[in-house]
C-alpha cells in the first residue's frame, strides 16, 4: 500500500465547501455510540437536516457495536470515494481508532479530499489527513455537540456553519459559562434538559508577545501520545516545525503528573521545540460518576496547566501558549481547522481561526 510520505503535499488543500442539500457521512471510526445511544444519535442527525440543510447518510458500522477495524475503515474509504458525499462526521470518539489507519488507502483519499470532522480518539484520523495534505477540522462530533442536551450552542454551530459553509475568518472569544458535568444519554428525558452551567475560566496567555500565523497540529494529548509510542505516524519533529500545536486532554482526566511525562516524552522527541504558538483547551475536570467539588476542579486546571509551563519552559522556553480555549472536550466547542491556519496575535490578545486558504482542485 502507498505509504502517506509519498503522498505528503507541501501546501495543504481545502476541501470545497458545502451548499444546502448535500449529503454528509456520519461514520463510527471508533466507538458507535449511536447503537448505544440511538435517540442522541437520532437528534443529532435531525438537527443537521433541519438547522444545517444537509441529508445525513449513515453507514453499516455507525450503530454496530465491536465492529471489526477493517470494516469501519471500508465504511470511511465508502464515503470519501462516493463523489455524493460532501463531508465526513465523526459521531464520537473512543480508544481504538489507532487500529483502524493501516486499512484505509491514502491513495483513494488524497484524490476524493472532503472535510472531516472529529476530535479525541479521531485526533488519529486528523494527523493521519494532515501527513497527506488534506485540512480538516478538530471538533464536530455529531453525538456531543449536535445531540447536545438542551440545543444547540452557539459557539458549536458556528464556527462549524463556517467550516462547513462559509469559509472565511472567526476570531475565537472566551465564553461566560461552560458545561462539564454532562446528563446522562441512558435518560431519554435528558434530551431535553439543559446541562448544568459554570462560570468559564478566563484565558491565560503565557509569554504573548509575538504573533503566529501557521497551520494547526495536535489534538487531544493521550491520543498523541499513542501515536509517538506506536511510531508510525508521526512525521519526521522538523515537518511541523512553525505550526500552532492544539493540545487538549479528556474526560479521563490524566492527572498532571501524567500530562508533564507525556509532553516530556514529546519534548525528548525534539517535537515541542517545534511550535511558536500553542492553544491549550480548559481541562476536562468532571464526568458521569466523578463530579468533584468546584475547588477541586480548579486545582487540577491549575496543576495542569503548571505542568504545560513546566515541559515548555524547558524544551521551548520561547513558545507563546494560551490557556482555557473552549477546544476539545469543552462545551461549548470552537470547531478549528487541522492543517488550515489560524492566527495567534498575543499583543492583542486575539486569536482569529481561517477556515479558507486554498480550494482543493
Amino acid at each position: 500500500m502507498t505509504q502517506l510520505n509519498e503522498l505528503m503535499r507541501p501546501d495543504f488543500t481545502v476541501p470545497p465547501k458545502l451548499t444546502a442539500g448535500d449529503r454528509v457521512a456520519v461514520v463510527s471510526p471508533s466507538f458507535a455510540a449511536p447503537g448505544m445511544f440511538p435517540a442522541v444519535h437520532e437528534a443529532s442527525t435531525r438537527r443537521l437536516r433541519e438547522d444545517f440543510g444537509v441529508e445525513p447518510v449513515e453507514y453499516p458500522t455507525t450503530r454496530r457495536l465491536n465492529a471489526t477495524p477493517q470494516d469501519r475503515a471500508a465504511d470511511l474509504m465508502a464515503a470519501f470515494a462516493d463523489p455524493t458525499i460532501r463531508a465526513v462526521l465523526a459521531s464520537i470518539g473512543g480508544d481504538d481508532q489507532l487500529t483502524v489507519l493501516p486499512f484505509l488507502d491514502p491513495r483513494v483519499i488524497a484524490a476524493n479530499p472532503k472535510p472531516f470532522f472529529g476530535y479525541s480518539d479521531n485526533t488519529n484520523l486528523l494527523n493521519w489527513l494532515w501527513n497527506l495534505g488534506i485540512v480538516s477540522y478538530h471538533g464536530g462530533s455529531t453525538m456531543v455537540h449536535l445531540g447536545r442536551s438542551g440545543g444547540l450552542h452557539p459557539v458549536s454551530t458556528g464556527s462549524l456553519r463556517a467550516a462547513l459553509f462559509t469559509g472565511g475568518n472567526l476570531d475565537l472569544h472566551p465564553v461566560q459559562e461552560f458545561s462539564e458535568d454532562p446528563l446522562d444519554w441512558n435518560d431519554p428525558a435528558s434530551l431535553d434538559k439543559q446541562a448544568p452551567t459554570l462560570p468559564a475560566p478566563e484565558w491565560i496567555w503565557h509569554q504573548p508577545d509575538q504573533v503566529v500565523t501557521a497551520p494547526t497540529w495536535g489534538g487531544n494529548l493521550e491520543i498523541l501520545h499513542w501515536n509517538l509510542a506506536a511510531n508510525r505516524w508521526i512525521r519526521p519533529v522538523e515537518d511541523y516545525a512553525g505550526c500552532v500545536l492544539l493540545l487538549e486532554t479528556s474526560e479521563e482526566m490524566p492527572s498532571a503528573t501524567e500530562v508533564f511525562r507525556m509532553l516530556r516524552n514529546a519534548g525528548e522527541r525534539g517535537l515541542l521545540a517545534q511550535f511558536p504558538a500553542v492553544l491549550v483547551g480548559t481541562a476536562k475536570a468532571s464526568d458521569l460518576g466523578r463530579q468533584p467539588p468546584l475547588e477541586e476542579r480548579e486545582r487540577y486546571r491549575d496543576d495542569q496547566r503548571e505542568a504545560i509551563l513546566r515541559a515548555f519552559n524547558h524544551y521551548n522556553p520561547t513558545a507563546m501558549v494560551v490557556f482555557n480555549i473552549d477546544l476539545g472536550h469543552t462545551d461549548p466547542q470552537w470547531v478549528l481547522p487541522y492543517g488550515g491556519t489560524v492566527t495567534v496575535d498575543g499583543p492583542a490578545r486575539r486569536i482569529t481561526a481561517h477556515y479558507c486558504d486554498k480550494t482543493a482542485e
